[in-house]
């Protein structure tokens, strides 16, 4: 049975719902507004820190400071989110990080703006943010189920949409912080979450994304009576009994497992790049923030090629060569075009060619994703997947900026290029990435509520 088929059983009968592809228009351009928002930020904000500071210690802990809150938020919200609903997670919380993120430039215009402050706000913002982003995620699979969209298609059309965020908002955070300074960046991030949370708000159905709606018995939503797995029944699974059945299934999956340690490594790398290697280069080489933009809009156009490509064909193509390959591409070749002082057009053809590499591997992560994840479990598994996944990112900033404050610049970006590249090809030899190429229609995400809660059980969740 695959993902893309509705699951009939015989304790369930599904109610048929008409095709729609506005779900998922709605989902993605969600996304795309927040997302910009974020790519927006993330050139503003280490500048803005860089110019008032002078110090890429105090840089890297900033990002510390956002990172750390958005992925343990992110690891906790999982069971709300399965149990709330996505929808309701992703509009409150977009909402509250709107609030947040447009308090700095205010504070900053009106001269209360202290660094510890600071510290305090971007952790609302990222605490806020890992929920949202998560909710976002988990409510792709639900939309390309409404609009009859096949799941590798719909995750590679959210590749595409995050690929297009990190082209656009590059772009304009670089052009802003060049033309109007920082401040005018952050108010930018403030006004993409708003509009994101209002999208989600407004413009998708109450019950999108929420598993128990997929396995109602038929005429159950004509009867408006309580339904098995409906929040506020009372046999209704706790909050930590959710947290466990998502680790427990977690733990029994040998190939998710590995894929989170080693995106890990590469989260924590890429984070330590974006946040302190790169600013610092821009500023060194005398390039300004507009380098910093323009090398983020030349990986992103290249990337929204790469996502195309695979949302178009990767169910035709080997997925371990097309993810390692990626890898290969996207890691290490960026960090040592910085090291070796390149002129700016070799910088940009090396970040394109990155850029076309990077856009292959989400697509593909969220295809073996959502195949192997019962559709009940989705929220809470795919919450701490990503949470794992990240758990170094808050650590890369701060271990950037403190090994540049203390070795310089150029033996960072060697010795994180090395690391990379050595990370990616010793993961591939480990045997359970076979797994990856014939995970291809096994259908996990289409499991019904009584197969998640037994497989849960079977994995010793409490």
């Amino acid at each position: 049975m695959t993902g893309d088929a509705p699951t009939t059983g015989p304790e369930h009968t599904q109610t048929p719902r008409p095709r729609s592809v506005r779900p998922l228009a709605a989902v993605l351009t969600a996304m795309a507004v927040s997302l910009t928002g974020t790519r927006v930020s993330a050139v503003a904000l280490p500048w803005f820190v860089l110019v008032t500071t002078g110090s890429a210690t105090r840089t890297g802990l900033v990002a510390f400071c956002e990172m750390a809150p958005y992925v343990a938020a992110k690891a906790l919200a999982g069971p709300l989110v399965d149990r709330i609903g996505p929808r309701p997670v992703s509009w409150t919380t977009d909402l509250a990080s709107a609030a947040a993120a447009a308090a700095v430039p205010l504070l900053h215009v009106l001269g209360l703006l202290s660094f510890p402050l600071l510290l305090a706000l971007v952790a609302v913002v990222g605490a806020a943010r890992g929920p949202a982003d998560s909710a976002k995620e988990v409510m792709v699979p639900d939309a390309a189920e409404r609009g009859g969209v096949p799941l590798e298609r719909a995750t590679g059309l959210s590749g595409v949409t995050e690929r297009l965020a990190s082209t656009l908002g590059p772009a304009v955070g670089g052009g802003l912080v060049a033309l109007l300074g920082p401040v005018a960046g952050l108010a930018v991030n403030a006004a993409c979450f708003a509009l994101g949370s209002l999208v989600v708000a407004l413009a998708l159905p109450p019950a999108m994304g929420r598993a128990y709606e997929d396995h109602r018995p038929e005429g159950a939503a004509e009867s408006g009576g309580e339904q098995p797995g409906q929040p506020g029944e009372p046999g209704e699974p706790g909050y930590w009994r959710r947290f466990g059945e998502g680790l427990a299934f977690l733990r029994g999956e040998p190939l998710l497992l590995t894929v989170i340690v080693m995106l890990g490594v590469t989260n924590l790398l890429d984070m330590a790049f974006s946040s302190v290697l790169l600013p610092v280069w821009a500023k060194e080489s005398g390039h300004g923030p507009t380098a910093i933009g323009l090398t983020g809009t030349v990986m992103g156009a290249s990337a929204v090629a790469g996502s195309l490509v695979a949302a178009a064909a990767a169910h035709r193509l080997r997925r371990r060569i097309v993810f390692f390959g990626g890898f290969l591409l996207a890691g290490a070749p960026r960090f040592l075009v910085l090291a070796a002082d390149a002129p700016m057009g070799a910088v940009l053809a090396v970040f394109a060619v990155a850029g076309f590499g990077a856009g292959f591997l989400n697509p593909v992560l969220a295809a073996v994703l959502f195949e192997r994840v019962p559709r009940p479990l989705l929220g809470r598994v795919n919450a701490l997947g990503d949470a794992l996944s990240w758990a170094g990112i808050p650590l890369g900033g701060l271990l950037a900026g403190a090994a540049v404050a203390s070795a310089g610049l150029v033996p960072v970006l060697v010795a994180g290029g090395a690391a990379y590249f050595a990370v990616t090809c010793l993961a591939g030899l480990r045997p359970e990435w076979r797994e990856m190429d014939r995970t291809r229609g096994r259908g996990a995400a289409a499991a019904t509520q009584p197969d998640a809660a037994r497989r849960a059980a079977d994995l010793g969740a409490p």
